[in-house]
């Protein structure tokens, strides 16, 4: 019934703006109305703060349909739970009144701050300082390649507040947009997800309250690798949605389209490829909903096992939007077919929350 729902408001209220986000690099506000009319912009909070209460694999079926429609819209209901997250599992009490209801209303969205110009996959390695002054922290530092920046409200920031201790220095804030000395680059030009502003953040003598503070001082780095644990299924998500979005449109597309008088689905060189794309598929879906379940539960092999999901599906996702778009031939190359912006939209799942190459080595430190 979920997936029913959020499917047909997918393609009535997200698919028909998708080639336009895309095209215009736009955000998709027609994606954000819909998502809060219905209540699924931020399924994941908890019901004593006003959310759904969706549990994690309830999340992921969300995402997965509305990237199937559009990968950027998507991006909405993930980075809400990926900004929010640390709040959720290290928050005070009175932070999470604060934040998480007006998240759940839709009056917020919340952004994730943690890469930086020379700190992507090395996280650790960050410089944005925060420096205690009395009941408030001055925050000064830029962070990069932050997702929904300048749209959403609310950011969770990483930041070191004692430099001598590594990881175990870094602090974990929530900052709004509206204190002052926050501001935001250009947003950068993308090859794909388009529709998501990706911008860095910059922090000029930013003045928080310190009871701001996520969790205990010196906790914020374990906190953004438990939350990631966590997140990475939602990329996951994305990239099956994507994934059977291509998959779908090139299935239909070979049953109509006909060569050498016949339609090209009877050839068995198209057949294998369709039988590849849709057994892959289904292996991610069960991987990311076997991952999903254990973050829901909060199983020890968690680590391992949503790595393995985002790494797994973000290359199915790529080798089957690269297979549709080789299934309709030249209109696959064109923007006057969706296929191609899902390829191009397909691209980052393998980057972002860790590249492929690091769910690797995280995979390889955590082997069950």
């Amino acid at each position: 019934m979920l997936r029913d729902a959020i499917r047909s408001l997918a393609e009535a209220k997200i698919a028909p703006y998708a080639a336009a986000v895309d095209e215009e690099a736009r955000f998709p506000q027609e994606a954000l109305d819909a998502l809060v009319a219905s209540d699924l912009h931020a399924v994941h909070v908890p019901e004593e703060y006003g959310g759904a209460g969706a549990d994690a694999l309830a999340t992921v079926i969300v995402i997965e349909e509305v990237a199937r429609a559009c990968v950027s819209s998507s991006l909405i209901p993930a980075v809400n739970k990926l900004g929010s997250l640390p709040v959720i599992l290290s928050g005070s009490e009175e932070l999470k009144k604060k934040y998480l209801a007006p998240l759940a209303k839709g009056d917020g969205m919340f952004s994730y701050c943690l890469s930086e110009p020379d700190a992507g996959s090395d996280a650790a390695g960050m410089k944005t300082k925060a420096v205690r002054d009395g009941d408030f922290w001055i925050l000064n530092g830029v962070k990069r390649w932050i997702t929904n920046a300048g749209v959403s409200d609310y950011y969770t920031v990483m930041a070191v507040t004692d430099p001598s201790k590594r990881s175990k220095g870094i602090s974990a804030f929530v900052v709004e947009k509206s204190d002052p000395g926050v501001s935001f680059g250009a947003p950068e030009k993308k090859l794909g997800i388009k529709g998501s502003p990706t911008r860095e953040v910059y922090f000029d003598n930013v003045r928080i309250p310190a009871d701001r503070m996520i969790g205990e001082e010196g906790t914020g780095f374990a906190t953004a690798m438990a939350t990631l644990d966590h997140t990475r299924i939602t990329i996951a998500a994305q990239a099956l949605g994507v994934a059977q979005g291509a998959f779908d449109y090139a299935k239909g597309y070979v049953q109509e389209r006909k060569q050498f008088g016949k339609p090209i689905a009877d050839f068995q060189g198209i057949q294998f490829m369709l039988a590849d794309m849709a057994m892959k598929i289904e292996a991610a879906r069960q991987l990311t909903y076997a991952a999903a379940a254990k973050s829901e539960r909060g199983d020890s092999d968690l680590t391992f096992q949503g790595a393995a999901a985002k790494c797994f599906a973000s290359d199915v996702a790529m080798e089957v939007t690269t297979d549709a778009v080789q299934l309709l031939g030249g209109y696959g190359y064109t923007r006057d077919y969706p296929v191609e912006r899902m390829m191009r939209d397909a691209k980052i799942t393998q980057i972002y929350e860790g590249t492929n190459q690091v769910q690797r080595i995280v995979m390889a430190r955590n082997l069950p």
